[in-house]
C-alpha cells in the first residue's frame, strides 16, 4: 500500500492517491484519458445497474446512436455548436499510409464533410427523431443510451474531468411544454434518489444560471453535492430544451386537432464523475470507503 497524502495537507493529491492506491483507474497514453480498471468499473456497473432499472421502469427504452456526427449537424443549432466548439475532436481523413515503418495521413482520403467525435448526442438523435415522429401517436418518444463521449479538456482529473468518459444520456420528445418540463424534473428526482439512497451522498437540487445552463437548453436543472474539501460538485443534470432542437431539425408532428407543431424536448445525463463524488464524500485519510449499496 502506497502512502496516502492526508486530506488536510493536499486534498487534490489525496484524491489521486486514493484512486491509484485502490486500483480504480490509471492514466491512458493519450493526455487526458483514463483506463478504468476492473474494481473501478465494477463500481460504475453497480451505479449503472441501479440507475438503469429506474430509467426503464419510468418508461424509457435503451438504444444506441453513432459515435461519429456530421459537422453540419452541430451547426444547425447555433447555441449548441457555440457551447461545444472548443471541446470537439474532429476527424478529417479516413486513411493512413505506411512507409518504411512510419504512418502518415493519406491526403487523398480527406473526407467530403468533417466528422465530429460525439461530445453529446442531441444532434444525431434529433436527426433520427425526424424520421420517427410524424404524429401525436408517436409521442412521447423516450430513449436512453449508455455510451462514451469525447470532450477535449485542457485540465483533467481522473473520473472528474477526462477527455473521454462514460455516461448515460436520455433524450425525449413530447407533445406539450408542460409534459416536457415534467419529464425533465422527474429525471432530476430519479438522479437525486440514486445518488442519495444508493450512494449515500446528500444533494441539493436547483436551476442553473443563464451562463451555466446547457448549450441549446431553455432550462438546466441539476443536483449538486458537497465534497470533503467543502467544494460543490455537479453530480447530474436534466435539461428542458423547449423546441430549439425540433425547430433546428424540423421535427414536426400532427396534433390531435389536425394542426402541425414542433415537439418539445428534454435531455439528461450522469457520468463516471459519480465515482469521483463517491471517493471525495466517503473517503478518509486511510483511503477508499464505500457505502454498502455500491461496494
Amino acid at each position: 500500500m502506497a502512502k496516502i497524502t492526508k486530506q488536510n495537507d493536499n486534498f487534490s493529491k489525496w484524491y489521486t492517491d486514493v484512486i491509484l492506491d485502490a486500483d480504480l483507474a490509471d492514466y491512458g497514453p493519450v493526455k487526458g484519458t483514463m483506463v478504468v480498471k476492473p474494481y473501478g468499473f465494477s463500481l460504475w456497473t453497480n451505479i449503472r445497474d441501479s440507475l438503469n432499472k429506474m430509467i426503464e421502469d419510468s418508461g424509457h427504452d435503451n438504444a444506441y446512436f453513432p459515435l461519429f456526427i456530421p459537422k453540419s449537424f452541430l451547426e444547425k443549432e447555433a447555441k449548441h455548436v457555440e457551447g461545444f466548439a472548443k471541446e470537439c475532436a474532429v476527424v478529417t481523413h479516413s486513411k493512413l499510409i505506411s512507409e518504411e515503418g512510419s504512418l502518415t495521413v493519406d491526403p487523398d482520403s480527406k473526407l467530403e464533410e468533417e466528422i465530429i467525435v460525439r461530445p453529446t448526442s442531441e444532434t444525431i438523435i434529433w436527426h433520427m427523431f425526424k424520421k420517427w415522429i410524424t404524429s401525436y401517436r408517436d409521442l412521447p418518444l423516450k430513449v436512453n443510451q449508455w455510451a462514451n463521449v469525447v470532450r477535449w479538456e485542457m485540465r483533467t482529473r481522473l473520473f472528474l474531468r477526462t477527455s473521454e468518459f462514460l455516461w448515460q444520456e436520455g433524450h425525449t420528445a413530447h407533445e406539450t411544454e408542460s409534459e416536457a418540463l415534467e419529464e425533465a424534473k422527474k429525471m432530476l428526482d430519479i438522479y437525486q434518489e440514486v445518488v442519495q439512497d444508493k450512494m449515500a451522498i446528500p444533494v441539493l437540487t436547483g436551476t442553473k444560471s443563464e451562463s451555466e445552463k446547457f448549450a441549446g437548453a431553455e432550462e438546466t436543472y441539476c443536483i449538486e453535492a458537497m465534497m470533503g474539501d467543502k467544494k460543490a460538485l455537479q453530480a447530474g443534470t436534466s435539461h428542458y430544451l423547449g423546441q430549439n432542437f425540433s425547430k433546428a431539425f424540423d421535427v414536426r408532428f400532427q396534433t390531435k386537432d389536425n394542426k402541425e407543431d414542433f415537439v418539445y424536448a428534454t435531455s439528461w445525463g450522469v457520468s463516471t464523475r459519480l465515482i469521483g463524488a463517491l471517493i471525495m464524500v466517503h473517503g478518509d485519510d486511510k483511503g477508499l470507503r464505500l457505502p454498502p449499496n455500491i461496494a
